[in-house]
């Protein structure tokens, strides 16, 4: 293993004799894309959990829980222990739209319940069964988290960009050095031994 010494900090921004233009390009390359791999991160996690907040406070606003029965028996029979209270089964229900009209569908309940039995579901504004809307602080998590996400998302795209870039300007400064030592080669030739 090589030993590099001590790291310098800002290395790339110090006057040194030996920096060649291709050092001070990636220098820049550097901080541009440090730069915009933030923002693009932070600015589009910002919105993409606002936008992802909005929404569940939406479905928490329009969303109502509506009065349904059970139209037919859930399949199964009832739980004799507290244990098995947590499984549930798919039964055939129905309610009234806020628009007056017969509703029905499917909802989950506890194996056994009667036919008739009242049970509670969540309709939207036009009487469509949908899911119980998020509460308050499991939207913050959500949109905590998919917000994190989409800004991790986001900023990947200029860090790769400038990895590339990096990597070509890498390419680039090889190359040069090819053709520096093809041109001092020879001269060097009669003088080794």
């Amino acid at each position: 293993m090589a030993f590099r010494g001590p790291k310098v900090w800002l290395w790339r921004w110090r006057s040194n004799p030996l920096r060649r233009r291709a050092d001070r390009v990636e220098a820049w390359v550097v901080l541009a894309a440090w730069a915009v791999t933030v923002l693009a991160g932070v600015l589009a996690g910002l919105a993409t959990a606002r936008t992802v907040e909005q929404g569940l406070a939406r479905e928490r606003a329009e969303w109502r829980p509506a009065a349904a029965h059970l139209t037919e028996p859930a399949p199964g029979r009832a739980a004799d222990r507290p244990e098995d209270a947590g499984e549930r089964v798919w039964a055939e229900v129905a309610w009234t739209a806020p628009d007056g009209s017969a509703r029905s569908g499917q909802v989950r309940v506890n194996p056994g319940t009667d036919a008739g039995s009242p049970v509670t579901v969540w309709t939207d504004d036009r009487g469509r069964l949908v899911n119980r809307p998020a509460s308050a602080s499991q939207a913050e998590l959500r949109s905590t988290l998919i917000g994190g996400l989409g800004g991790l998302s986001a900023a990947a795209v200029p860090f790769a960009a400038s990895r590339a870039l990096r990597r070509r300007l890498e390419e680039r400064r090889l190359d040069l050095w090819d053709l520096a030592w093809a041109r001092f080669d020879p001269l060097w030739r009669g003088r080794t031994g």
